[in-house]
């Protein structure tokens, strides 16, 4: 386990061996998400929403029709 120690102004130095894992580079930016048992996750937000583009796959056979912007219910 590593430690880290909180500032007086609420900053962590996140250990080197723990960048190193998750690849963190400066600048990059990190993402907490608090689940429900009360535990914490920290994780690189190494990814940008354009590079999901194509990854899932319609199912084989079916071609989907692209929707015209009036035709989509925004609330």
């Amino acid at each position: 386990m590593t430690d880290a120690t909180m500032t007086s102004k609420g900053q962590i130095t996140i250990p080197a061996k723990i960048r190193a894992a998750l690849g963190l580079n400066t600048g990059e930016r990190v993402v907490f998400t608090q689940l429900d048992d009360g535990t914490t996750v920290m994780r690189a937000k190494t990814r940008s929403i354009s590079e999901l583009q194509g990854l899932l796959k319609p199912a084989a056979g079916k071609r989907r029709k692209p929707v015209a912007t009036d035709d989509l219910n925004l609330g």
